[in-house]
């Protein structure tokens, strides 16, 4: 395990611990912000782990962070971690995870009941002991039941590209309901994370009982979990269909309703997008400005402990989330980048890509390798879609599994192209390329001469997917710095939840692409999103191009392009910066420049 794992693994635990030990807040939000911070770390954290001052350039390290990441590679261990584990039983961290119980009552069970495992849990609500635990009735006991059976039958989180769909599903289905005035979903779903733990649905209706019995009977619902006034919980049944990488297999997935009063909304529509986080950051920016933020709209504070909204105070704003947002003094923030990750410092609302900003694909297949289009039906999609430009890219030699062309069949191609072009007249510009394999040194597939003879060229990584980070870093430089190669195509090789893929030291990969001029490809199936958002936001930082690909093989596979977007999005990448988004000249230019 690399440092970087270890030190967000020691800091998530410490931040755990200590909220169960009731350490103070500050703390707890400095080690979990920490961890936050270093996922977001291109480069590999041995680099820098003896220099105090580099480390604290890391936003989120401070001194003391700092010092125990040097502690962690000086000497293999944290301290602070380890004292903390002589304190806390492991098996809290699993009790921990279940749905509803929150740190105060895992503290309590285990300090009166003894509970430190997931089996101690199932043995005190058996005997019936759990009851004797303040403000733990039968309701209360019931939901955690529903939760453990959830627990058991879920598998891990849920990739966004089944998420999404599922979410809509819903919507439409709550919007056959008469009185439903507004549905929406929210949570890390909204944010466009590249996997979910659930579905956060939030309505605004006339009829909240309604709602609820409407929600809790949709069809595919296995198991409702909890049903009250203002929020139901059911289980899920998913049935995934992955597309060419096979079936996802059956799938469980949590979705709460939560019905909202209409005056509250943007409101809500904050409280339950932004990561803790950035809610927290939020929440802190109020009391500075004499203010309260809940879910239910921004107040003045006037210290009382009893909710304002529970005594009939009127909210300074809560209709709009841009209204909540410009109270605060703020822009209106995206939902993508709350994270926490500087947006606050924002002065105006960035300009980021849009799905209607792409006008070009660069990376599709053909039935002359693993496409399952042929070219008229590929390039007539494309034109559809309202692109510009296509570019046919097949599979190199190398890649055998997907009928990869060798050199004579790639001419053989041009001959079609050049027919399709012929056809298609001045609708789109056909570009004829190839997604040529980078072998395990880092070598292409094709020589040099073929290569220049494309009009694009991306280089990707498909075997030898376990290499070492030296190892990785190394071939994908050489690749990027290639200077017939246009784009680096999903440069780990993952595969979300089947496949880690390589781990290269992608600060070292970015700056070579800044040198060369080669584009950086989030690849837009929502099974790869490869490059990570975070990779894309230091890309992007570092002045890199951005291309955002859909890795066309079917016809639905242009409808991942949201997905693509959600990622570049939480990358804070700009139109300007995506190759995909440029006017024919502005591509063909920039095209024209390796050749």
């Amino acid at each position: 395990m690399s440092l970087k794992s270890d030190a967000i693994r020691c800091f998530e635990e410490i931040a755990a611990m200590l909220e169960l030990l009731g350490e103070d807040k500050f703390r707890v939000n400095a080690h979990a912000r920490a961890a936050r911070s270093l996922e977001g770390y291109t480069g590999p954290l041995e680099a820098i782990a003896g220099e105090t001052a580099k480390l604290r350039e890391i936003p989120g390290v401070g001194p003391k962070m700092a010092d125990k990441i040097v502690e962690l590679h000086t000497s293999g261990v944290m301290k602070e971690h380890e004292e903390l584990c002589r304190q806390v039983p492991r098996g809290l961290f699993d009790v921990m995870a279940v749905p509803g119980l929150g740190p105060k009552t895992v503290k309590a069970m285990w300090e009166s009941l003894g509970v430190t495992s997931i089996e101690g849990l199932k043995r005190v609500i058996d005997d019936g002991s759990i009851l004797t635990l303040p403000r733990m009735g039968e309701k209360a006991v019931a939901k955690i039941k529903a939760s453990l059976l959830f627990m058991a039958g879920s598998s891990e989180r849920i990739q966004l590209g089944l998420a999404l769909p599922l979410a809509e599903h819903l919507m439409d289905y709550m919007r056959q309901l008469s009185g439903i005035e507004v549905v929406a979903f929210a949570g890390s779903l909204r944010r466009g994370r590249d996997t979910v733990g659930d579905i956060d649905l939030l309505v605004s209706t006339s009829d909240p009982a309604a709602a609820g019995e409407h929600f809790r009977t949709a069809p595919g619902v296995e198991a409702v979990l909890a049903g009250g006034e203002s929020k139901s919980s059911v289980r899920m049944a998913l049935d995934a269909d992955a597309g060419r990488w096979g079936s996802e297999g059956k799938r469980g997935l949590q979705v709460d309703l939560r019905i909202v009063p209409r005056e509250s909304w943007g409101a809500a529509m904050m409280y339950f997008t932004g990561s803790k986080e950035h809610n927290v950051r939020l929440r802190e920016r109020a009391l500075k400005q004499g203010y309260t933020l809940n879910e239910y709209g921004l107040y003045p504070e006037d210290d009382d402990p009893t909710p304002p909204h529970r005594r009939g105070i009127r909210p300074v704003a809560g209709v709009s989330e841009e209204e909540v947002y410009r109270a605060l003094g703020l822009p209106f923030i995206p939902p993508e980048i709350r994270e926490d990750h500087r947006e606050l410092s924002l002065t105006e609302t960035p300009d980021l890509v849009e799905v209607a900003d792409i006008r070009a694909e660069l990376h599709a297949h053909t039935t002359e390798s693993d496409g399952h289009l042929s070219l008229e039906q590929l390039v007539q999609a494309a034109i559809d879609r309202g692109f510009h430009t296509i570019a046919v890219t097949d599979h190199s030699k190398s890649s055998f599994q997907a009928r990869g062309l060798d050199v004579p069949r790639l001419r053989a191609q041009r001959e079609a192209i050049e027919r399709a072009r012929d056809q298609f007249g001045e609708r789109i510009t056909i570009l004829h390329g190839s997604e040529v394999d980078i072998l395990a040194d880092g070598s292409l597939d094709f020589d040099d001469d073929t290569l220049a003879w494309l009009d694009v060229v991306v280089a990707s990584p498909h075997a030898s997917l376990s290499q070492d980070t030296a190892t990785a870093t190394a071939r994908l430089l050489r690749a990027v710095s290639h200077p017939l190669v246009h784009v680096l195509g999903h440069p780990s090789g993952r595969v979300l939840g089947r496949r880690k893929g390589l781990e290269p030291a992608m600060d070292e990969v970015i700056a070579a692409a800044v040198e060369h001029g080669t584009a950086l490809e989030i690849n837009a199936h929502w099974l790869r999103l490869d490059l990570r958002d975070v990779q894309a936001r230091s890309a992007v930082e570092a002045g890199a191009n951005i291309a955002i690909d859909c890795d066309v093989h079917t016809l639905e596979d242009f409808d991942n392009l949201r997905y693509g977007i959600a990622t570049a999005r939480r990358g804070w990448v700009r139109p300007k910066v995506c190759v995909n988004t440029w006017s024919t000249d502005d591509l063909r230019c920039w095209l024209r420049r390796k050749r």
